[in-house]
């Protein structure tokens, strides 16, 4: 590792850190218009690179990440104050006067490299903070590109030098170093469990996620086949490789058969009891409890040649019927593929503690789905599951990024709160970038009218006669 590289990055920092704090609002909000619209007009070349470097996921729906990461961030940012005065109460003599963090280093997702860069940058740069991207190895080359291309469009817009920066070789080590380094003003981890605990364990203030495991309630009040139909288009979504998709579809009874039905109908595969133990040890490794990475973003097809299944060509779905959550039920955990298991519940408080456990085992302050029509039995299952984000009646992989289905701020950095083992529950943004300081002036103490002055001396006389 050449340490003089990594010094040379955070000195860079510290000096536009220093240049940029110089900025206006309006000189900031040009900038980002400038980057946002060159990573806008590259979003299909981006998805390509990003596919073709790492093998995940599909170049069409890294698009609409792209999308998501550009233009739905920009509309939700453009007009949120960062610079100067932000708030100001002249009843309460209280200012408030937004600051930058300081510099910031991104840990990037190999699943969704170029979009999470974009994504980055953008925050990053509406906040005043400079940023250094620490890509992983399998996608450096699209995540240093996509860096590079937004960072001559800040430059074009009058940015500061170095303002964005990318470690040219990344590795662990280097990530590391940055991470340690007294400089740093703030993480923003998005990867494995692995880094991002490495992130809260660095002394430096970090911005994580935690992992998933999604379950989705189908209630009786629903249409099944518009359910299962939204379940796969959220499932499939880049190949299943956003977090927030489902993971175990939990059923009533009397609905199984009309759900596996419309599975079929909508190309999945519903795997053989047989057949369940072989695509267990092909998506989960037992010796480290977790999902094997090499099917991470594949697609259905290749999991279930890779198995040794027998199934029909272009399947879009693997669906494994489960009957317990837990360490000896591999499918019940993440899996970030078109695997997906499904449960059947004999009423609906029955189909609500399975999702509880689901939730329990590994998912944690993250994201539920429920595809209901009774109001009532949304709500009870809301305050009981523990989830930052419950998606109601749509493709949970798309609405908890919100933005596209719903009007939770877009964000492809999801906080899963104090059980996720995060400091925030809310979808990352801009915002959350700022230091804020607060002006406080003296309190306007009103004296007492004569009547009230009276009445507060004869307590007194009371209290010590």
């Amino acid at each position: 590792m050449n340490n003089s590289d990594i010094e040379q990055y955070l000195e860079n920092a510290e000096k536009a850190t220093v240049e940029f704090a110089k900025y206006s609002q309006f000189k900031v909000n040009k900038i980002i218009k400038e980057v946002y619209l060159r990573g806008f007009r590259n979003r299909v070349l981006l998805a390509k690179m990003a596919v073709a470097e790492t093998g995940i996921g599909k170049w069409e729906d890294k698009v609409t990440k792209n999308i998501l990461a550009t233009k739905y961030i920009y509309e939700d940012i453009k007009h949120l104050k960062t610079v100067g005065v932000i708030f100001e109460d002249n009843n309460l003599g209280i200012i408030e006067i937004a600051k930058p963090v300081g510099t910031i280093l991104a840990i990037v997702p190999s699943t969704n490299p170029s979009s999470t860069v974009m994504f980055k940058i953008l925050i990053a740069l509406k906040t005043r903070n400079p940023i250094i991207i620490s890509a992983p190895t399998r996608a450096k080359n699209v995540c240093n590109y996509t860096a590079e291309l937004l960072y001559k469009s800040a430059l074009k817009a009058g940015a500061p030098k170095n303002c964005i920066q990318w470690i040219k070789n990344p590795s662990r080590e280097k990530t590391e170093k940055v991470m340690r380094d007294k400089r740093l003003g703030l993480i923003l981890a998005t990867g494995g469990k692995n880094l991002v605990n490495l992130a809260y364990s660095s002394g430096t203030p970090a911005l994580g996620v935690g992992p998933g495991n999604v379950p989705v309630l189908i209630e009786n009040s629903f249409n099944i086949e518009l359910a299962i139909k939204k379940i796969i288009h959220s499932k499939t979504f880049d190949n299943g490789t956003i977090c927030a998709s489902e993971q175990a579809i939990v059923i009533e009874k009397p609905n199984m058969k009309k759900a596996i039905e419309a599975l079929e109908k909508y190309g999945a595969y519903i795997v053989p009891n047989r057949e369940i133990k072989a695509l267990e040890e092909v998506v989960y490794n037992r010796e480290l409890e977790i999902m094997s990475s090499d099917i991470v973003g594949k697609t259905a097809n290749f999991i279930a040649k890779k198995a040794k299944l027998n199934v029909p060509n272009n399947i879009s779905l693997l669906v494994a019927k489960q009957t317990n959550v837990g360490k000896e039920y591999p499918l019940s955990s993440e899996i970030l593929a078109p695997v997906i298991a499904i449960y059947e519940a004999n009423d609906f408080e029955h189909a609500l503690k399975i999702c509880l456990d689901i939730n329990n085992y590994g998912g944690k302050g993250h994201t539920a789905s429920i595809f209901s029509n009774d109001k009532n039995k949304i709500m009870r299952y809301s305050m009981l599951i523990n989830t930052s984000r419950i998606i109601i009646n749509s493709p949970s992989a798309q609405g908890a990024v919100g933005g596209l289905y719903n009007n939770l701020t877009p964000s492809l950095t999801l906080g899963c709160g104090t059980d996720g083992r995060n400091i925030t529950t809310d979808n990352i943004t801009a915002k959350h970038l700022l230091n804020i300081q607060r002006v406080a002036k003296p309190k306007k103490i009103r004296k007492p009218s004569k009547e009230k002055r009276i009445i507060n001396k004869k307590r007194l006389s009371a209290i010590f006669s």
